[in-house]
């Protein structure tokens, strides 16, 4: 089979990285001609929490040929139509495109290529690309896993095989309630990928800092509300039932739910949101598929997300140039 990782940033090269060590045949595509360079010439580099080089097969998206059983999408969701349009081509047609993007994109691709031909994945783990072919894991090795499954009810012919790649960085669990994996990751994203955007920190610092801590446990209290009001049930995140750690229901709860946060995000503590970096580089972000989901889920259902609301609010303007990254966001948020 031919495989390939299209969109290959900071998680796509470390992700590629794992799967060639360790006797995996993948390519990596990226628009970034300079980083497509560095990785020709000097091989991925990878950093933080984890040390080494491998050699690797890049290219651009004009130098792809031929047709792949398996495309990893890594990109931003913002051009997901124009993007897996362009895939369709390079696509068998018993080929499968595995999402491991942010929000629930499956619908969307589905779409355009059909519920066979599509499976999704959520990353338990982040990266930071610091340099064109040098790429820093923020995340303990032992969080290296993944979640795969599908929307579609009709068992997919290359799940089997995708696990099988994918378990060559870590684990994967194949999930019945895709769904509910979906939600999971982005009660996460939408807590702490939200709060490291609107602050300008890493999670650590957003957990650690008390009054950002009453805003990342409020997105979290405001994503388990509105999967219950819509009955969707959320599953647990390695191995950790997060609604039964985090959700409260009376002050006492609320107390503890308070005080497990900084413990259960240390893994993930050095993990800046991809969206901060955007920001920084000056790029639109793709809160809208983060934060922005839950309050289209809970505008759906009529349940209000007023915190989610206000985090999309917060990073518009910062795309705007109207605000900058900074606890002195803290202030907009009525808690």
């Amino acid at each position: 089979m031919r495989t390939v990782i299209y969109g290959a940033g900071s998680l796509g090269t470390i992700l590629g990285a794992y799967i060639t060590k360790n006797g995996g045949e993948i390519d990596l595509v990226n628009r970034n001609r300079a980083h497509v360079d560095a990785l020709r010439t000097k091989g991925a580099s990878i950093k933080g929490t984890v040390c080494f080089n491998q050699k690797v097969n890049a290219y651009t998206p004009d130098e792809m040929t031929g047709i792949y059983d398996i495309i990893f999408l890594m990109t931003k969701q913002q051009q997901n139509k124009e993007v897996v349009t362009f895939l369709k081509e390079f696509l068998a047609e018993d080929g499968v495109i595995v999402t491991l993007q942010n929000g629930i994109p499956e619908l969307q691709i589905a779409e355009i290529v059909g519920d066979d031909r599509v499976l999704g994945a959520t990353v338990a783990w982040g990266a930071t690309m610091t340099a064109p072919g040098i790429c820093e894991l923020t995340s303990k090795p032992d969080s290296l896993t993944f979640s795969l499954g599908s929307l579609s009810t009709v068992p997919n012919r290359h799940i089997d095989d995708v696990r099988k790649i994918l378990e060559k960085m870590g684990p994967v669990e194949i999930d019945k309630n895709f769904v509910g994996s979906r939600w999971s990751k982005l009660l996460i994203n939408s807590a702490f990928s939200g709060m490291s955007a609107v602050l300008g920190c890493t999670f650590g610092e957003a957990a650690n800092n008390r009054k950002s801590r009453r805003i990342v446990q409020s997105l979290i209290k405001e994503c388990i509300d509105v999967c219950a009001a819509g009955g969707i049930r959320i599953e647990p995140i390695q191995g950790k039932d997060v609604v039964k750690l985090l959700d409260y229901s009376n002050p006492l709860k609320k107390a503890v739910s308070f005080l497990i946060i900084p413990i259960a995000i240390r893994k993930h503590a050095l993990l800046k949101a991809s969206m901060l970096q955007d920001l920084e580089k000056g790029k639109k972000t793709e809160v809208d598929a983060i934060n922005g989901s839950v309050s289209a889920y809970g505008r759906k259902i009529g349940f209000p997300t007023p915190m989610n609301d206000k985090v999309v609010e917060i990073i518009h303007k910062i795309e705007e140039g109207k605000l900058s990254p900074s606890f002195d966001n803290l202030k907009l948020f009525n808690v």
